[in-house]
């Protein structure tokens, strides 16, 4: 499995662009990918997606930075050992639909398709399992990424949002929901609340 994050340039794939990648190896999760590149020449960018990501105006057309073909292809490369190439993530429909969208635009012979584990419904189903009340915003879940960190027993993602950083996150929070043990060295500071320990699960 592979967990993803990307930072781009707005929420539109047809109008937006990819600005990094980042990517764990859930298998193996030392093992990581990250990279930036400029903006494609034809696509926009919006304030609000900038504020998130941190990028700025003249980070966008950077002549020092890759263009999104080359990070591709890398990535690719990256993933070439990785046998279940399933992703994974927060909202992780949204990257795959900029990933295969972008693909697809490279002549790249890569899909990621349409199956993909989530956070979201993860820590929805361990609420119910739980007998909690969901969290709701207008009438619908509210359950964002801070959420899914915070009931895992990490912290906020630190802002501006970096692709790196919110895989790593995303690959941490996936390990303690599924097994109930810590990943990531970097976390090791923060317990796995007892609800996701599995030697508090009944046999």
């Amino acid at each position: 499995m592979i967990v993803i994050d990307l930072e781009t340039s707005g929420t539109n794939p047809y109008k937006h662009s990819i600005l990094s990648i980042g990517a764990v190896d859930f298998s193996n999760p030392e093992r990581q990918f990250y990279q930036e590149c400029r903006i494609e020449k034809d696509k926009e960018y919006t304030e609000e997606a900038l504020n998130v990501n941190g990028f700025k105006k003249e980070d966008l057309n950077d002549p020092k930075k890759k263009t999104l073909e080359n990070v591709l292809n890398e990535f690719i490369e990256w993933m070439k050992p990785v046998e279940d190439k399933t992703i994974s993530g927060h909202n992780v429909n949204f990257d795959a639909t900029f990933l295969n969208y972008s693909f697809k635009r490279y002549n790249i012979d890569f899909s990621f398709g349409y199956r993909v584990l989530d956070t979201h419904s993860l820590v929805y189903a361990s609420m119910l399992s739980r007998n909690l009340k969901i969290p709701l915003k207008n009438e619908k879940t509210g359950i964002n990424s801070d959420y899914v960190f915070n009931y895992v027993g990490l912290p906020s993602e630190p802002k501006p949002h970096n692709a790196l950083n919110g895989a790593k996150m995303e690959a941490e929070a996936l390990s303690r929901i599924i097994f109930g043990r810590k990943l990531l060295k970097e976390y090791d500071n923060y317990s796995v609340p007892v609800y996701l320990s599995k030697s508090n699960v009944q046999k």
